[in-house]
Order: C-alpha cells, then structure tokens, then sequence
C-alpha cells in the first residue's frame, strides 16, 4: 500500500509550522520591531538538505522587503538552531528565504478582471441605450 504523503512532504509540513512558530515567537524578540510575517510555503529538497521558506511581509514594499529578507538570511543560523531544537531530524535543512508574491499577483489579476468586467457593463450599457 503507497503512502498517502511523502516523506519531503512531511517534512515541509512540519519545517512550515515550527518556522511559523519561531518567526511569531523567539525571532521577534531577538530582532525587535518586525512587519507581520506569514510564512506562505515551505519547500524541502528530496535530500532533505535544503529548504525554501517563501514569506509574506505586509505593510513592506521595495526596499524594505529586501532589507527584512537580508535581516532573516543574516539571522538563518538561529533560526535553524531553534529548529533543530524543535524536529528530530538527523541533519536540519539549510534555510534559503524568498518573498512570496502570489497574493500581490493574485490581487492584480483580480483588479484586472473587475476592471474589464466594468468596461463591458459600461459598453453593453451603452449600446443599450443607443
């Protein structure tokens, strides 16, 4: 009988929700003033040796983004310390950071398609009329 998930899969699960925990909790402390950060995707390499954490920061745009994806690449090692603490793994990932934006993107095809939506209203409206 197959198994219902994979092994990387697992892991991603599980690497997303303690990264998710130690951004909320100890990294804030030790860091200071943060812009709220949602962890969106975890992605685990097969070898199990590197893992891709996409975020989300709201209320940041442009520079700050990548000042706060410095302050976390800078910040890596800890972070994957308290990791190791938390999972029982023979070796923890390497931790690469990237911003999400697919809720940016998704929120401009959205407005894309309202607005054609009311260009049409606007057109069949007026040919209505005519």
């Amino acid at each position: 009988m197959a198994r219902e998930f994979s092994r990387t899969d697992r892991v991603s699960q599980q690497v997303h929700k303690e990264i998710a925990s130690i951004l909320q909790n100890e990294y804030k402390h030790k860091v200071g003033n943060l812009p709220l950060i949602t962890v969106s995707d975890v992605e685990v390499s097969r070898d199990l040796a590197h893992a891709k954490i996409f975020i989300t920061l709201y209320s940041c745009e442009g520079d700050e983004v990548n000042a706060q994806l410095k302050q976390l690449d800078d910040n890596k090692g800890f972070i994957r310390s308290l990791l190791a603490k938390r999972i029982r793994m023979r070796s923890v990932p390497h931790l690469h950071f990237f911003e999400d934006k697919s809720i940016q993107e998704g929120m401009r095809i959205s407005n894309l398609v309202s607005q054609t939506v009311a260009k049409d209203n606007a057109k069949k409206q007026s040919d209505e009329n005519e």
